[in-house]
């Protein structure tokens, strides 16, 4: 594979999927090949999947289910979106990846890790961002900003708590895994994260190219 693989992450309500989209129009003026993608989702059969995770029709989903449901939407994701959009050389931007399962299914519900990182070796065969960038923002300020958008999903009701957990895990993820996964404030303005953020990725593709 010879493109460059790109994720954002975070909790609730961080501004993941409109960051994913300036982010792609910025990479695209400068002219450069982009394949913008999400998760669960990205094909036909995973976003029927997306529609079982995120229905509040599923409250009564064992955390097993959801771990093995999050991992076959993503073996598709990879097989027709982002393993050939990086064979062709394209940046791929995908709003969520596989830290998104460490944090929520592992920190968040307390699966074993060791079990995720199992199943996402057969999921991914080890697939990895090149580079991920981490939202951060309170879980608290995350939820109110999501309510006030009338977002409302399985994920969205659970208590404060279980999303303070998975900010944690996040946290955890980036500083095992410090010269991946790149943290970014985002309290602050749709806009000025959005430059933070471009900075960071036309540094990195620099620095990558070279």
């Amino acid at each position: 594979m010879k493109g460059v693989f790109i994720s954002l992450e975070g909790i609730e309500g961080t501004g993941k999927s409109t960051q994913s989209r300036l982010l792609a129009s910025a990479l695209r003026a400068l002219g450069r090949p982009v394949t913008e993608t999400a998760e669960p989702g990205g094909t036909p059969i995973s976003l029927r999947i997306r529609e079982i995770l995120l229905s509040t029709d599923s409250l009564g989903m064992i955390p097993l289910t959801e771990l093995l449901l999050y991992n076959a939407a993503r073996v598709q994701h990879i097989e027709e979106v982002i393993a050939p959009a990086l064979t062709r050389g394209e940046i791929v931007i995908t709003d969520r990846f596989s830290d998104s399962t460490v944090a929520y299914q592992g920190y968040g519900r307390d699966i074993d890790l060791k079990l995720i990182d199992s199943l996402d070796a057969v999921s991914t065969n080890r697939l990895r961002p090149d580079l991920t960038v981490l939202l951060d923002l309170d879980a608290e300020t995350g939820l109110r900003r999501n309510k006030e958008i009338n977002k409302d999903d399985r994920l969205e009701r659970e208590d404060i708590s279980f999303h303070e957990k998975v900010r944690r895990g996040f946290i955890s993820i980036a500083a095992k895994e410090s010269d991946r996964v790149r943290i970014i404030d985002c309290s602050e303005g749709i806009g000025e994260v959005h430059k933070k953020i471009v900075a960071m990725v036309t540094d990195f593709l620099g620095s990558h190219a070279s």
